[in-house]
Order: C-alpha cells, then structure tokens, then sequence
C-alpha cells in the first residue's frame, strides 16, 4: 500500500465516522402512545368511541 492509498483509507474512515456521529446526534426519540395511538378505541356497542382501560 503506498502513501496515496493510505491517505484515502484514512480520509474515508474520517468522513465515513464523522456522518455516522452526524446521523446518530440527529436522531430524534418518538413519542409513545401519542395521539392516542397505544390505546384500544371500542368500536361497537354502548360505550362506542371510548378508550378502553385495563382496570377492573
């Protein structure tokens, strides 16, 4: 490997981890259960429309 090739390896590995950082920091953590979504809507009967819940 000469100089030339080694330079590119490193410029590579440089950039390659400096976007992989970039993508990683820029993530962004989802809401759960926002909107109603984690909860069971009732669809029929009389209390139709309600959210149910696992109390008893």
């Amino acid at each position: 490997m000469n100089k030339f090739e080694f330079k590119n390896l490193v410029k590579n590995l440089k950039h390659s981890l400096k976007e992989k950082k970039f993508f990683k920091e820029l993530r962004k953590e989802v809401e759960i259960g926002a909107n109603g979504t984690q909860d069971y809507v009732v669809k029929k009967g009389v209390n139709k429309d309600s959210i149910a819940t696992t109390r008893q």
